[in-house]
């Protein structure tokens, strides 16, 4: 089906088909205390993959909580997207009293080395070339989405150490993509191309909204 820009002229989707990106590279921060965060990371991910490029998602400190249901929507929207993958290693259930430290930060350590597999991965393997969109993440990516990872390193369930060596790690031609955290991230300032500071002006929350299905998860 095809839409019609304002000129009335056709603009209809192409299939997509596995390429590479001529540009990638940079390092992204996305932080603030304003929602959108998560969004904007995971709607560049689906533009990328509408490209053909080779995307994958990877979510520390998010999943279902008394509130929110264990399936989210954008897993769905995803997994019906050609090269666009996820992994969830972050706890059910979010970094204040449900669950003990120790617990919270053994899934994001986990989900630290399981980044790091990916970023070797994608050193190993030529970025300069489509990537087939059934392959392991593992075995190549032209962008890694960290969600949630700077919420970790800012409840210390991560050193700022270890991010900052991820980064330094990383091949030039990988975009990685950092989401997170509501304290201004100033120990990636000078490691990073892009940081957008999402900020709060008004939310539903405040009045008692919860989340809602469709909007928030």
């Amino acid at each position: 089906m095809s839409q019609s820009d304002s000129d009335g002229e056709a603009l209809t989707a192409k299939p997509i088909e596995p390429s590479a990106p001529e540009e990638f590279g940079l390092v992204q921060v996305w932080w603030g205390n304003g929602k959108g965060k998560t969004t904007a990371a995971m709607g560049m991910g689906m533009r990328a993959a509408g490209h053909g490029y080779r995307v994958h998602l990877l979510q520390f400190m998010k999943g279902g909580t008394q509130s929110v249901e264990d399936i989210r929507g954008e897993y769905n929207a995803i997994a019906a997207l050609p090269g666009y993958t996820y992994e969830n290693l972050g706890h059910y259930g979010w970094h204040h009293g449900q669950l003990n430290d120790d617990e919270h930060a053994g899934k994001a350590q986990a989900g630290l080395e399981r980044a790091n597999e990916i970023i070797d991965g994608a050193a190993d393997a030529d970025l300069s070339t489509p990537f087939d969109p059934d392959s392991d993440p593992e075995s190549g990516v032209h962008m890694l989405i960290l969600d949630e990872l700077i919420y970790a390193a800012n409840r210390e369930l991560l050193s700022q150490d270890a991010v900052l060596e991820l980064i330094e790690t990383k091949p030039d031609s990988l975009e990685l993509v950092l989401t997170g955290g509501h304290e201004s991230p100033d120990f990636l300032t000078e490691h990073a191309d892009l940081i957008s500071n999402v900020s709060l002006v008004k939310h539903p929350f405040d009045e008692g909204t919860t989340g809602r299905k469709g909007t928030e998860f």
